[in-house]
């Protein structure tokens, strides 16, 4: 009969042989995926809550996943898919909020005043607020990243050509809306 400490011992032991790489893995893939989430979300501890719940996870399916090529892109494929639903789900949110905002006294006293290199981030920052949760996942796996297209469409769930179309989509509105904010010196 084991003691309650020769026990523990065991579990931690067991768990230790299951979970074999995971901390590798952890360390490896960690900031790079919350960086990703983040970027795809707009908000640090979404991103953070995200990557947290798809490396537990990761952990839950240990067994099949450490077997995976890549095990790293298991968790940021889940990761993504989970940020892009939160960001159509806060999209959404936000869209009924700006409507309501939008017909408030307090709307109309403001002024904008273009200019510092701030203005230029914060437009930039909107114009990747207007794309789709799917667009703006493919533009920061894609353009960020530097994953290929057929990759980045396989973490996002979608065909490569389906990740093309999102994609052109998302340079026209991109291109459409920066154009008209930001001037060049050129």
């Amino acid at each position: 009969m084991q003691t309650r400490s020769g026990l523990c011992i065991s579990v931690v032991s067991m768990v230790r042989t299951t979970l074999d790489g995971f901390d590798d893995l952890f360390r490896r893939e960690y900031d790079v995926i919350v960086r990703d989430v983040f970027l795809v979300t707009g908000r640090q501890a979404t991103a953070t809550e995200i990557t947290q719940d798809a490396f537990a996870e990761a952990v839950v399916h240990w067994r099949r996943v450490r077997n995976h090529d890549r095990p790293g892109a298991w968790v940021r494929r889940v990761a993504i898919r989970r940020a892009i639903k939160v960001r159509d789900r806060d999209r959404r949110r936000d869209e009924l909020a700006v409507t309501d905002w939008a017909g408030s006294p307090a709307a109309h006293t403001g002024h904008d005043t273009p200019g510092s290199a701030a203005d230029t981030a914060i437009d930039v920052a909107r114009a990747l607020d207007s794309l789709t949760a799917t667009q703006r996942a493919l533009v920061v796996l894609h353009y960020f990243d530097d994953i290929a297209v057929a990759d980045a469409a396989a973490l996002v769930g979608c065909k490569p050509s389906t990740a093309s179309v999102h994609l052109h989509r998302a340079r026209q509105r991109l291109g459409a809306i920066l154009d008209t904010r930001i001037t060049t010196d050129a």
